[in-house]
């Protein structure tokens, strides 16, 4: 009962950590800019992943033929799927943005039939239908029209298709590599192409930069809690109950991150939004069930973000 409680405790909380992230953002960004959040967030996730990959000795040699690979994962994620995530979230709520980004998913199985031929069931079909509906609901008004900024809206799916690209791309490592070790090392590349943006948009602002304790304290709280403990969680509760009834939980994410938004920010929960809310959670669950292919340790690092 114990190895239980511990295992789906892991997972919950790894759940938690990352509902978290759409608000923590919020918070953040009240005082920082979006880069700058980024910047911090990997800079502290890469001591904090590198310290217990150093702990734990589980530091790996990258195979020269994987490296091509590497770059690309990086590239997709962090670098243009945070960019993406964090100037969209500037535009739109953190409960849209975790709606939205918790479509990954759904693209995720069209570029897996795309490009490995993974088939679905007709139910995983009518599942990616369903969740598209219950965005339209999210998000329009009843007039048709958008209920939220554009802009918002095209650059939280630029992060969702980059995260698709992510996942297809991390296909290509999971399965030889360590899934923190991963996370990691696209981390640290990440850094590196991130620096000559921050360069070009973040210096020219240095002279406004203030510390404030609490928009501050989230950034901490976004490397330790959201880029690496609830990586770390999740990888325990893929390894105790495998990767299928791991990953159902992340469609938990956008109703947790409606509920604590609903409570720290006061963001307003209407009818409209709670509706298409849950068809989209619906629509994930019917997406991803009865598939004829066990799922792979590479959902262990997809259709999150935080």
């Amino acid at each position: 009962m114990e190895r239980i409680i511990r295992t789906y405790g892991a997972v919950v909380l790894a759940m938690v950590f990352w509902s978290f992230s759409f608000i923590w953002f919020k918070i953040a960004n009240e005082v920082y800019r979006p880069m700058t959040i980024v910047y911090l967030r990997l800079l502290l996730s890469v001591v904090i992943l590198s310290l217990f990959l150093w702990i734990t000795g589980r530091f790996e040699k990258i195979k020269r033929s994987d490296r091509k690979y590497f770059l690309l994962l990086a590239f997709c994620e962090p670098f243009v799927y945070f960019i993406g995530e964090s100037f969209g979230l500037t535009y739109v709520t953190s409960t849209v943005g975790s709606v939205i980004i918790s479509t990954v998913p759904i693209f995720a199985a069209i570029g897996g039939w795309v490009f490995y031929r993974e088939r679905l069931k007709a139910i995983n079909y009518l599942g990616i239908i369903i969740s598209f509906a219950g965005v339209l609901v999210f998000i329009l008004n009843r007039d048709g029209s958008l209920s939220f900024d554009i802009r918002g809206l095209l650059l939280l799916f630029l992060a969702v298709f980059s995260a698709v690209g992510y996942t297809l791309t991390l296909n290509k490592l999971a399965g030889s590599y360590n899934p923190i070790y991963i996370v990691n090392v696209h981390n640290i590349i990440g850094i590196i192409l991130f620096f000559p943006v921050i360069m070009v948009s973040e210096v020219k602002h240095l002279d406004e930069f203030t510390f404030d304790t609490r928009s501050f304290s989230a950034i901490i709280k976004l490397a330790i809690f959201a880029s690496s403990g609830a990586f770390i969680l999740f990888g325990f509760a893929v390894r105790k109950l495998g990767v299928s009834k791991s990953s159902v939980f992340s469609n938990c994410i956008p109703v947790l991150t409606a509920l604590f938004a609903y409570f720290i920010l006061s963001e307003v929960l209407t009818i409209q939004k709670f509706t298409g809310m849950l068809v989209v959670i619906a629509g994930l669950f019917l997406s991803q069930i009865n598939k004829k292919q066990k799922r792979s340790e590479v959902e262990i690092l997809a259709g999150k973000t935080g």
